[in-house]
């Protein structure tokens, strides 16, 4: 029943609601080097504004990165062995492919739990200074983790689950860092 629900809902995603200017955005939103000016500025507006408190987050952050990628790619997905949909023998010859398929395997979503994870984070140690960035940080990961489906590559609880490890992740970490970057409320 649910993977009948799953695959249902991905051939919804990948195959119906579809759109051409979707087609060019969504390609682009899953590719981590078109975020690259994001994450500059982000490490850059931290750096001058919270000078050594800053410096803390973003190691902090980074921690999150690779806790969460780690946590998806090394221990999760090796376990679970999932094959994504452009490689799984009975499904790729209906799924529309817009970027490479990747030789990986496709539970959990690393692109879900690593934005889940930075987005949570985020939010957990800004969220009393900046409430909006709650819902742009969780809307950013969410569009981030819908391309993966759009695309082709991954199923939507590949989605669901990486968004609850990253959220899991980023909350913990985020939990333990604040307790030592104690940002003052304005």
């Amino acid at each position: 029943m649910l993977a009948e629900l799953d695959l249902s809902l991905f051939y919804q995603i990948n195959r119906i609601w579809t759109h051409p200017i979707l087609d060019t955005l969504l390609p682009l939103f899953r590719n981590k080097v078109f975020w690259i000016p994001l994450y500059v500025f982000l490490a850059t507006f931290l750096l001058i504004n919270f000078r050594r408190k800053g410096l803390w987050i973003i190691l902090c952050l980074a921690a999150t990165v690779v806790t969460a990628d780690f946590v998806s790619s090394k221990v999760i997905k090796p376990t679970i062995k999932r094959e994504r949909p452009c490689q799984n023998d009975e499904v790729k010859p209906y799924v529309r492919t817009l970027v490479n398929c990747g030789a990986g395997k496709s539970f959990t979503s690393s692109h879900a739990t690593n934005h889940f994870a930075i987005a949570v984070f985020l939010a957990v140690i800004f969220g009393r200074r900046w409430r909006w960035i709650w819902l742009v940080g969780l809307s950013w990961a969410s569009l981030i983790s819908y391309s993966q489906i759009y695309v082709g590559v991954h199923y939507p609880i590949d989605i669901l689950g990486g968004a609850l490890l990253g959220t899991i992740i980023g909350l913990i970490i985020a939990r333990f860092c604040r307790n030592f970057i104690d940002l003052p409320i304005p």
